[in-house]
């Protein structure tokens, strides 16, 4: 048996993490690591390129460079420091990329990994948010294979027909509604960071956690599923499942509505990419129906979810709105996290940069010109960010 070649693209976050440990579970000689990225955190990045043998590993954080240099001395393999490491990594032949980068920072390395014709475990959303359209007709001229981790993504592709994409009718992406569900807009005023940290169901990074509290996390995913799935707006509903069972559903024209199901177990989705087309076994625990016992569904408030109302307008409007749209929120949930501005400031941040830029309408555009918006909308968010801040 060939050793599967793997690099991971953020391997010290959640999605890196558990991707190598199902990879460390493997039977010997199935997976071979060649490339892991990282960050700031050095420590973890050079205690993973040992254990796993990596023949390279990227820090995009020129501050800890000294660390990751010490903690690798007398290691055989090579080490980079700064963006273009992370861009180098993903040039190094594999035959699996886990692009698990968080936010617009995972655009570029994701793009280098598509232009191997590799397999891409895609968890970097953004990549698709940002610039959605140069990012598909890259994998197609390149021949790769987008492999969605996000377990909504990877629950539609497994249940999709796309031989027969007429007989689809819409997709259903279900959310858990995070820590607020059942939270009033009241005391949504007064809550702090930690309160939106601790999501009921999913153990993620703070980014995405925040954004799952506010539902803009199941606004990109709406987004990512109109370009993942070549399907419009209109053709993708979310709805919110408290218990995270039903990872998501496809109605065929015929009335028939498949769904994945599973324990809420990030390793599932990953495990699924890395084994595709073929399935291996995963550390998670059995899906016990008897004892859940009941599964519920409604729709989404968009008074107390209005991220979710925002992306999908974005998405609506087209152009450059949903490059934008991320960026504005990438720097509004970092200014939460720092206490600059309050949780219910995030979608106003969002909205207020999308009407002070107003819409870009053009689409087709390389990597400089959307990094270029990408930028612009950044500054005006940041400007937003200041006059909420003086406010409070």
């Amino acid at each position: 048996m060939t050793a599967r070649r793997v690099s991971v693209l953020g391997s010290t976050g959640s999605v890196g993490q558990n991707t190598l440990d199902i990879i460390r579970r493997a039977e010997p000689g199935e997976f071979e690591v060649v490339a892991l990225t990282a960050n700031n955190n050095a420590e973890l990045l050079a205690k993973q390129a040992l254990e796993f043998g990596a023949d390279f590993v990227a820090l995009a954080s020129e501050n800890n460079a000294k660390i990751l240099a010490d903690n690798l001395n007398g290691w055989g393999g090579e080490i980079g420091v700064g963006p273009d490491a992370l861009k180098e990594a993903s040039r190094r032949p594999a035959d699996f990329v886990m692009a698990s980068i968080i936010g617009a920072a995972g655009l570029e390395p994701t793009l280098e990994a598509v232009k191997q014709g590799a397999h891409i475990g895609l968890a970097n959303k953004e990549s698709l948010v940002c610039a959605g359209d140069l990012v598909m007709s890259q994998v197609k001229a390149y021949g790769a294979v987008l492999l969605p981790v996000d377990s909504e993504h990877n629950a539609i592709f497994q249940v999709l027909d796309t031989e027969r994409p007429k007989g689809v009718k819409r997709l259903i992406l279900t959310a858990s509604g995070g820590p607020f569900l059942n939270t009033s807009m009241t005391k949504l005023r007064h809550v702090k960071a930690k309160d939106a940290l601790n999501h009921p169901i999913w153990d993620m990074g703070a980014k995405i956690t925040i954004d799952s509290a506010t539902m803009m996390n199941k606004g990109l995913e709406l987004i990512e599923a109109s370009y993942l799935f070549d399907r419009p707006s209109s053709e993708i509903d979310v709805i919110i499942h408290p218990q995270s069972v039903v990872h998501s559903m496809v109605e065929y024209v015929d009335g028939s509505v498949l769904a994945q199901m599973g324990s809420p177990d990030m390793r599932t989705p990953i495990a699924y990419s890395l084994a595709w087309p073929a399935r291996m076994q995963a550390p998670v625990e059995s899906l016990d129906l008897v004892k859940i016992s009941k599964l519920t569904f409604f729709e989404p408030d968009l008074e107390k979810f209005r991220s979710l109302r925002i992306a999908r307008e974005a998405l609506e409007a087209g152009g450059q709105a949903t490059n934008i749209l991320n960026a504005a929120n990438e720097l509004a949930v970092g200014s939460f996290l720092k206490g600059r501005i309050g949780y219910l400031d995030i979608p106003i941040v969002a909205e207020d940069t999308l009407n002070e830029i107003g819409n870009i309408t053009e689409n087709k555009l390389d990597l400089d010109e959307i990094l270029a918006i990408d930028a612009m909308a950044r500054q005006t968010a940041t400007g937003v960010i200041k006059r909420l801040s003086a406010r409070s």
